[in-house]
């Protein structure tokens, strides 16, 4: 398995490959950046089907990590790491320890943090090994309500801009999985009138989500062909693909999954339909820029870090904007914001 060949190697500083016997700890950790400070980015844990499917997970969304971080205005570069296995089967405090002791011996470069599989509750066993992680509890805590806020906001972004207001009462949303953010996302959709159609995997996440706001349930693969204004993609990546595309009829698609485009190509398709694309790493930045308040010299400031999200807001307005006027795709505009901070510093 030659990493330097994989499609999604972009000159990556480091990537360590992370094993403990005892716990059976199998990891991955993709240092992407640190030209503007510690690569950041969270831990996931997946059951992924062979290794190579986890190198390309983890240096992809390293370097999305970069990117998210540099169009947040966040003095942090990218990084991320990802533990190989069935979260039902492998947790355990050993396990959590001995990633502890890998992130320790990066020195800082890279600091973890919960994602997909991961709690808080796991980051503090992590913790107990090294100081390189952030979104303690008893700090900053759960990412996932201030994932949820920007991602809301960037969809009201994004009908302000596709439709000339941002009420969204009557609107019809098609979530496609209900972990901790959709929830959260949900909630404020439906507090201000959205009709909310969702998907999960998991029925008791399904069953919450109905309970809880009237939303409607849908199949996994039926998702794709309803007849709704925004399609909130908050599952795993990939979903907006050559098989989708043409089955979406949503006219905005705004929601928080990573790495949301199967291609980048994909990006252009939907701007020739008159798609309206929230870049995934911009709307989703809530999370980390939470994570970052934790770090101030003068400790965490929950108003100063929901501030800070709520300009995911003004941030997808200009991507918009400058995505009209110059006739390209949004990703490719933020893509290029994002190279436009990193190149002349924050």
């Amino acid at each position: 398995m030659a990493v330097f060949n994989q499609v999604e190697f972009d000159n990556h500083e480091q990537v360590v490959f992370c094993a403990d016997e005892a716990s059976g700890l199998k990891a991955i950790i993709a240092v992407h950046s640190t030209k503007l400070g510690p690569a950041v980015g969270g831990c996931r844990l997946w059951h992924y089907a062979k290794d190579e499917d986890a190198v390309y997970d983890v240096l992809r969304l390293s370097k999305g990590m970069t990117y998210k971080n540099a169009v947040a205005r966040l003095p942090f570069g990218g990084g991320k790491s990802v533990i190989i296995g069935d979260a039902k089967e492998i947790k355990s405090e050993a396990l959590f320890r001995a990633f502890g002791k890998h992130l320790e011996r990066l020195g800082g470069s890279y600091y973890s943090a919960e994602d997909v599989n991961i709690t808080t509750g796991d980051v503090m066993m992590m913790h107990k090994e090294t100081n390189y992680v952030l979104g303690l509890e008893g700090k900053s805590g759960n990412p996932s309500p201030f994932t949820a806020l920007g991602t809301f906001l960037g969809i009201k972004a994004a009908y302000q801009h596709k439709h000339g207001h941002q009420d969204l009462a009557g609107v019809k949303v098609a979530v496609q999985g209900l972990g901790a953010v959709a929830y959260g996302l949900c909630k404020y959709l439906h507090e201000v009138g959205a009709e909310l159609f969702v998907t999960d995997i998991n029925q008791a996440s399904i069953d919450r989500v109905v309970n809880d706001f009237g939303a409607t349930a849908v199949g996994i693969d039926e998702i794709y062909d309803l007849d709704v204004d925004v399609y909130a993609p908050c599952a795993l990546g990939a979903t907006v693909n050559d098989n989708t595309i043409p089955r979406i009829k949503a006219n905005i698609i705004a929601g928080c999954a990573n790495n949301q485009l199967a291609e980048s190509r994909h990006g252009e398709i939907l701007r020739e339909k008159g798609v309206l694309y929230a870049p995934d790493y911009v709307i989703n930045a809530g999370g980390i820029i939470n994570v970052y308040y934790e770090t101030k010299p003068d400790g965490y400031n929950e108003v100063d870090a929901t501030k800070h999200v709520e300009g995911i807001y003004d941030t997808l307005t200009e991507i918009f904007a400058r995505s009209e006027s110059e006739q390209k795709s949004t990703h490719i505009i933020a893509d290029e914001l994002a190279q436009e901070i990193i190149e002349q510093g924050l």
